[in-house]
């Protein structure tokens, strides 16, 4: 874990924000008291592929699309 100022963290932000993307943990404090985490955001999802779990599902019941008796008084 790496704690900067908001000054260095002003100065250096590039080089901060290269750090944290390979998982360094930054913290910038105000002083020396700890405010905010920099840190990289989750990857984003790819778009989905209609047909790519093909040939996964190996049974499917019967009745699968059936209403389900607990929801019935829901379906009217």
């Amino acid at each position: 874990m790496k704690t900067v100022t908001i000054h260095e963290a002003k100065t250096h932000l590039s080089r901060l924000i290269r750090e944290a993307l390979t998982g360094e943990e930054i913290i910038i404090a105000k002083g020396k008291e700890p405010l905010v985490r920099l840190s990289p955001l989750e990857e984003k999802h790819k778009d989905r592929q209609f047909g790519c779990a093909e040939g996964i599902v190996e049974y499917m019941a019967e009745d699968f699309n059936e209403p389900l008796d607990d929801f019935k008084e829901y379906m009217k």
